[in-house]
């Protein structure tokens, strides 16, 4: 069976950046298993996809707009240290939830300079062209109820 529309797929992954450095594997764990088409992975990589089938190894590049999208500045953004409120210790690397206008935004924090924390907004691959290596383990058909609920269930997918 090839990947299309509503298909189900588990797949193994090495992801790295141009320089060559591993972001991201599946390797030692299960497959990473999604439904086509519902934008459960990034487009790029999606795109790639389509068409393959199980036993199917392939190399895919993905720009950034493919991807997590060039990087925003205006997602970069400094707030006061009272911002944190009941977490004592505020330091770089650590993630927060923020309530923006437009909903919901996991911010990392940059910096914290005195009275002053840097946070920035955007995807940490944001910017960033990835490279995959891809070896699709297995295709099927997804339910309908996958297909209602736009994602994977049972074994590498959610339970309800």
């Amino acid at each position: 069976m090839q990947i299309a529309q509503n298909s189900v797929v588990a797949f193994h992954y090495t992801l790295t950046n141009d320089a060559g450095e591993v972001l991201d594997s599946s390797e030692g764990r299960e497959p990473l298993t999604y439904l086509h088409g519902a934008g459960n992975i990034i487009p790029g990589l999606e795109k790639e996809m389509e068409g393959r089938a199980a036993g199917d190894k392939l190399q895919a590049t993905v720009a950034p707009e493919e991807g997590y999208g060039e990087v925003q500045p205006q997602l970069v953004q400094e707030v006061p240290r009272d911002a944190f409120q009941g977490v004592e210790n505020v330091e770089p690397g650590m993630q927060f939830q923020a309530q923006t206008q437009g909903g919901p935004l996991m911010v990392t924090v940059t910096q914290v300079e005195g009275d002053t924390v840097t946070v920035d907004g955007n995807h940490p691959l944001a910017g960033q062209t990835l490279n995959f290596d891809v070896e699709i383990a297995e295709v099927r058909e997804a339910s309908q109820e996958e297909i209602e609920h736009g994602h994977v269930h049972g074994e590498g997918g959610d339970e309800h």
